[in-house]
This record gives C-alpha cells, sequence and structure tokens, in this order.
C-alpha cells in the first residue's frame, strides 16, 4: 500500500490533473498523465502500452455491481464471503480466490495483508461452490479495508482482465468504450473460458466483436439469462442486462475524461 509522503506526491499531482486524490496510481491517473506527455496522436499511438480503452460510466457500473458502494462495502463485504453459484470464496472488488492461483494471489495481495492471513486465504485458492461455501468461514474474521481493495482492483487486477478481454476477444480494442467496459465486465464476472454448454452465448460474442455488432453483442449478453432465471441469483440477470444496454448504447460522444486507458 502506498502511504506516506509519496502518497502525499501522488494526491498533489492527482489534484493538479483534476482528479479524486486518492493516492492510488491506478489506469485513470496513468491515462492523465499521458494527456499532458503525450500531446499529439502519432506520440500516443507509439505510445500505446495498453489493452482496452474504457469508460468510467462502465467502470462505475462494474464496480456497482460488485460491491455496491463504499457504505456497503464497509458494512458488509469488507470480509471474505461465498456470492454463490459457482463461485469462490471472493474479497475485495468481487476478487474470486477459486478462480486464482496461489502464486497469483500472492502476487497481489501480499503487500495489503498481513502474512498470517495470507496463508488462510491460500487454503481457500481453486475451491468453488459447495467446496467454497463450506470454507468460507474459516477465513471470516480477516479483514479486507477498503484501500487495499482498491490498490488491488486498479494496480493489478483491472489491467489483467483487460489483457484477458483482448485476448478472449480480438479486435474489443475498435469498440466504442462503453463496449469495451461491457465486454471487460462480462470477463471480469465470468472469466475467458468459450467452451461447454454454459458457453454458448460468449463463444458466439467473438465473432460479433469482429464485426462491430453491436446489437447482436447485446442479444447475446442478455441471453445469458437462461443461466440464472428462476434462482436466487437475481444480481446476475440485472448486470446482464446493464452490460446488454451499456453495449447498445456505446455510441455516443466521449470527452477526453471520460476515458482511461487500462
Amino acid at each position: 500500500m502506498t502511504t506516506g509522503p509519496i502518497k502525499r506526491r501522488i494526491q498533489r499531482i492527482q489534484r493538479h490533473l483534476g482528479l479524486k486524490a486518492d493516492g492510488l496510481i491506478g489506469p485513470a491517473t496513468l491515462t492523465a498523465i499521458e494527456e499532458v506527455l503525450f500531446d499529439d496522436t502519432a506520440e500516443k499511438t507509439i505510445a500505446r502500452d495498453y489493452a482496452l480503452t474504457l469508460s468510467r460510466k462502465g467502470l462505475k457500473q462494474l464496480v456497482n455491481h460488485e460491491i455496491g458502494s463504499a457504505a456497503y462495502y464497509r458494512q458488509a463485504l469488507r470480509h471474505p464471503i461465498w456470492p454463490g453459484g459457482r463461485s469462490g470464496v471472493t474479497i475485495g472488488i468481487g476478487y474470486d480466490m477459486g478462480y486464482n492461483s496461489e502464486h497469483q494471489i500472492r502476487k497481489d495481495w501480499s503487500s495489503e495483508l498481513t502474512e498470517l492471513d495470507m496463508e488462510r486465504l491460500i487454503v481457500v485458492s481453486g475451491l468453488k461452490g459447495t467446496a467454497a461455501r463450506q470454507a468460507v468461514e474459516n477465513v471470516q474474521t480477516i479483514t479486507v479495508p477498503l484501500e487495499s481493495a482498491q490498490e488491488v482492483f486498479f494496480k493489478a487486477t483491472l489491467p489483467r482482465y483487460a489483457m484477458l478481454t483482448q485476448k478472449t476477444y480480438p479486435g474489443v480494442e475498435y469498440l466504442h468504450a462503453d463496449a469495451q467496459t461491457a465486454l471487460l465486465s462480462l470477463i471480469y464476472n465470468r472469466g475467458g473460458s468459450l467452451r461447454g454448454a454454459r458457453r454458448t452465448e460468449m463463444a458466439a460474442i467473438k465473432e460479433l466483436v469482429v464485426l462491430a455488432d453491436y446489437r447482436g453483442i447485446a442479444q447475446q449478453i442478455r441471453a445469458m439469462k437462461r443461466l440464472w432465471e428462476g434462482s436466487d441469483l437475481g444480481g446476475l440477470l440485472k448486470r446482464r442486462d446493464d452490460e446488454a444496454r451499456l453495449v447498445r448504447l456505446s455510441d455516443r460522444e466521449y470527452e477526453t475524461a471520460e476515458l482511461i486507458r487500462v
């Protein structure tokens, strides 16, 4: 976690750039710095070292689906939970321990949590569904501060999933920013696999991305709701509707300050 004088220096830079002064060198801060350093199209093209161009609107929607709000996080999500279904034990901003390796978990969280808490969390790595539900009570006394959750999300998890989204859907980076963000949200929630009967719609989206068929992409995202209808996972039904709407309405004017390169 960034602390002390370094954090204060970062906050001064953020205030100067008109950003929220949270002290995190995440994608939003890097994008604003790049806008100052690379002030013409040619330089920005040469300097490109990112997978996607996301919208603040879409990212806010993604985070809201994961934690609701900062207040709700502090009230209900600062300890590990099991969200249900095929999920694993989840911490932070939707960080699913069931779908991350021990190596990845240590890489992402070792600077944010104590060594003892890390060892306890490693035990639930790879557990999903019923196994995760049974194991979550063993780690529920661990506390993950919102600041740590944000640090890991913006500096580690989000860039990794942006690359996975680009790998899963080649050409996604040429879509409108809201559409890129919606597909990132989808991959963040469901992973990048396109195989199996439960992944029919996700596989169909691959060709639609190449064709820039926004209507088709939105339809496939909505069609996924078949997997959770009649269950107690109503939040996933709303998430798919919100992602589909984000894609369908993505052809709009974007202010430079709305865009975040990740």
